[in-house]
């Protein structure tokens, strides 16, 4: 094998805001509550991140009917369906919502167009924790679209009346296409009022697409959205890429050839796993020539939920 001689780092890489805060939320949460501090579904889609939670104390369930009743219980960062929400009600559960607020955004644009009377399709995958949370805010009104050829045949009882939004984490690009579909089939059809893909997201990808790598390594997770799409935009421009979670998992074979190996990480990778992979660089692979490409610089926050002032009581 011929070693790479450089390492391009894409500068905007890892933790977004709504995932910043979604981890705030629990490491606050076990400093304050009484009792055991319990998670719907993964916080985030990184084992890394939920393994390190879990071992400070985090009880991580799939359904709620795994939590006591009247126990402290936290929403993950991808938001959940109002039945959620009337479950832990029913079991009298101090609740804190970590979904992500541009996900609520969505999900508010949902409820405002359900009670209009149209149809909202919804760009997204079905079985992505996003998805199914969205989806439970107006069932009837809502269908799924993953492709560009199920928006070919997606029926509608009024097709003047239908708006298209997104899920969050999806790649730019295959969104443009399947709404150039929706468009030529619904004249009418309404855009959501700011574009729902979110600027994490769509950063990341920008990023992707500025790096010059002979093959590109996905920091992230099997289950993530957004980290299967950063791999999806380098493949589109014929660059292989692969999805790591660890540095462990980088096969050799893959960068035979390469001079130049680009290295991003997705909006739920956290940063000490991009450090392990250029440790991994610099003492298995030997090189010394390691470059971090700037793109653009994010300044977003979004404040921790009021709820989380009241768990500690």
């Amino acid at each position: 094998m011929v070693a790479p001689e450089k390492l391009l780092i894409a500068g905007l890489r890892g933790f977004c805001a709504g995932v910043v805060r979604a981890i705030s939320v629990v490491e606050k949460a076990l400093d304050v509550v009484d009792g055991t501090v319990y998670v719907r579904k993964e916080i985030i889609h990184n084992r890394y991140v939920v393994d390190e939670l879990r071992d400070r104390g985090a009880v991580f369930v799939e359904e709620l009917d795994e939590v006591p009743d009247g126990a402290a219980v936290i929403f993950s960062a991808h938001g959940i369906a109002p039945a959620v929400r009337d479950t832990a009600m029913q079991k009298q559960l101090r609740t804190i919502d970590a979904t992500c607020p541009l996900v609520t955004k969505v999900h508010l644009e949902v409820g405002q167009y359900a009670r209009k009377g149209y149809t909202i399709i919804f760009i997204g995958h079905r079985d992505h924790d996003e998805t199914i949370g969205t989806l439970g805010e107006a069932p009837d009104a809502i269908r799924v679209v993953a492709s560009r050829d199920e928006a070919a045949c997606v029926e509608v009882p009024d097709p003047d009346k239908v708006v298209y939004l997104t899920q969050t984490t999806l790649s730019v690009d295959d969104t443009r296409e399947i709404v150039r579909v929706l468009e030529q089939r619904f004249p009418n059809l309404k855009a959501p009022p700011k574009e729902d893909i979110c600027y994490a997201t769509q950063n990341r990808q920008d990023a992707v697409k500025a790096e010059h790598v002979d093959v590109l390594l996905v920091l992230g997770a099997p289950n993530s959205s957004n980290s299967l799409r950063l791999c999806e935009v380098a493949r589109s421009r014929d660059i292989p890429a692969y999805l790591i979670e660890t540095a462990a998992d980088i096969q050799l074979e893959w960068l035979d050839s390469a001079e130049v190996v680009g290295l991003t990480a997705s909006a739920s990778a956290p940063e000490i796993l991009v450090q392990q992979v250029v440790d991994f660089a610099r003492t298995r692979l030997g090189i010394t020539d390691i470059e971090e490409l700037n793109t653009v610089t994010e300044d977003v926050h979004f404040s921790l939920p009021h709820e989380l002032n009241a768990l500690g009581h």
